[in-house]
C-alpha cells in the first residue's frame, strides 16, 4: 500500500509514503488585500486546541481589536474563556462564515492569530488567509513549519508571549509574498498535478 500524507506532520511512523501532498485551494476565490485594517482575526473552530483565549490576550496586550469567526465546538469553553471577553467593540464574536464573506474578512485583517494547542496535520484557514494576503502568527508545532517561512510570510512561535513581539513586525511583511507563496504551493492546480506525480510514479512501479 501506498499512503500520501498531507504534511510532512501528518505522517505516522508506521506507515511507508510514498509522497506529501498539501491541500490545494482555487486561490481565484480568494481576493487579494493589499490594504489590510487593523484589527486581527481569530478563523476556526472555538475550542481549546485551536487557541481562541490566546488571540483574545494577544488582542489585549497589543491592544488591537479581534474578530472571532468560527463554529462553538466547546460550549463550556467558549462560556469560560471566550464569552466573559465579548464587548462587541474590541472583541467581537460574529460566528461562522460563509464563502462569499470569508475573503473580505481574511483579506481585511492585519494578521490571523493561529496559536494552536495540538499538532494540526494541515491549517486550511493559514493558507486562506495568506492567499488574501494576510500573513499568519502560528504556533510552532504540527504542519505550521511547512505551511509558514518565518519573517516571510508570517511567524512562529514557541510560546504564546512571543506572538506580541512578531506582532510589532507584521506590517513589514510583503502581502503580495503571502499570495505569491500560495500561488507557487497551495493551489487546487498545484495539488492535482502533484497528485497525477504520484499516480505516475506509483503505476511506473
Amino acid at each position: 500500500v501506498d499512503y500520501v500524507s498531507i504534511s510532512d506532520a501528518d505522517r505516522h511512523p508506521s506507515l511507508d509514503y510514498c509522497a506529501t501532498v498539501y491541500h490545494g485551494i482555487p486561490i481565484e476565490e480568494y481576493p487579494f488585500t493589499g490594504n489590510p485594517g487593523s484589527y486581527l482575526l481569530f478563523f476556526g473552530r472555538i475550542h481549546p486546541d485551536k487557541g481562541t483565549f490566546e488571540a483574545i490576550r494577544l488582542a489585549q496586550e497589543a491592544g488591537l481589536p479581534l474578530i472571532i469567526a468560527g463554529i462553538i465546538q466547546d460550549r463550556e469553553y467558549f462560556d469560560r474563556f471566550v464569552a466573559p471577553y465579548l464587548d462587541g467593540d474590541k472583541i467581537k464574536y460574529i460566528g461562522s462564515v460563509g464563502p462569499s464573506k470569508k475573503g473580505d474578512l481574511l483579506g481585511g485583517a492585519l494578521a490571523l492569530i493561529h496559536l494552536i494547542n495540538f499538532n494540526e496535520p494541515f491549517g486550511i484557514s493559514v493558507i486562506e488567509a495568506m492567499a488574501c494576503g494576510t500573513p499568519v502568527i502560528a504556533a510552532n508545532r504540527g504542519s505550521m513549519p511547512e505551511l509558514i517561512r518565518h519573517g516571510g510570510n508570517g511567524f512562529l512561535v514557541e510560546r504564546p508571549e512571543e506572538a506580541l513581539n512578531c506582532l510589532q513586525r507584521v506590517g513589514k511583511l510583503s502581502r503580495r509574498g503571502c499570495r505569491d507563496w500560495v500561488e507557487a504551493y497551495f493551489t487546487v492546480e498545484v495539488m492535482v498535478r502533484r497528485y497525477m506525480e504520484v499516480y505516475t510514479k506509483i503505476r511506473e512501479k
